[in-house]
């Protein structure tokens, strides 16, 4: 009995070790990613979309497209319609469709459990445990997933994949499912880091917009 016992407390042990090195492996990556990625000035961002929901029979075909600007908390996203707008303070949503403008103080927020374009390169930094995913071959790219569990059980979201490329440290996809069923993947598909950018890209021309008949709210 001792040596069975010896036996189970060992396997209890070792599985113990290896998921620790997991999550340590995890860590050491991400702030890998965080310290390249945060290094640069600026980094310009054409993504892809994905929603697939089985149980709902949801799938939207062809994937939705996007682009994002970011410079340190600043971003121009375009996304679903509408550019995002934050200039560090303020979010400016131009719906130009509706020929609406909504202005609210702070940035995105994730109350409804949805990670947005801008906050692919941040989210995992608070409210995620993580280990080390798979580690995949796509079109001659390896890309090493790192998945993460939200440490709220409470919780919309049940788990998400963050993948890396493992040349660049770059994130180039990021799949999340929701606990409804809902399975929600990003895909970068363009990267350019340090280009010249507009002063006024993340400024907001009130006038301009009254002239051309905007409703701004």
């Amino acid at each position: 009995m001792k040596k069975v016992g010896l036996f189970l407390v060992g396997i209890f042990v070792s599985v113990n070790m290896l998921a620790q090195s997991s999550s340590s492996q995890a860590k050491a990556l991400l702030d890998e990613v965080s310290s390249t990625m945060g290094a640069y000035t600026n980094m310009s961002i054409d993504f892809s979309s994905t929603l697939v929901n089985k149980e709902a029979g949801v799938t939207n075909d062809p994937p939705i497209r996007g682009s994002i600007i970011l410079a340190g908390e600043k971003y121009s996203l375009d996304y679903l319609g509408n550019n995002f707008v934050f200039d560090g303070k303020k979010l400016i949503v131009i719906n130009k469709e509706e020929k609406e403008i909504s202005i609210t103080n702070g940035d995105l927020g994730e109350e409804d459990g949805f990670i947005y374009p801008s906050k692919l390169l941040t989210f995992y930094k608070e409210g995620y445990n993580y280990k080390m995913g798979k580690l995949e071959n796509n079109n001659g790219r390896n890309v090493q997933f790192v998945n993460l569990t939200p440490i709220d059980s409470n919780s919309d979201i049940i788990k998400v994949q963050l993948g890396i490329d493992a040349k660049t440290k770059h994130i180039y996809k990021l799949v999340q499912i929701g606990s409804n069923g809902a399975e929600t993947t990003f895909t970068i598909t363009k990267f350019k880091s340090n280009q010249p950018i507009s002063e006024n890209l993340f400024s907001f021309d009130k006038s301009k917009y009254e002239k051309l008949g905007y409703f701004i709210d």
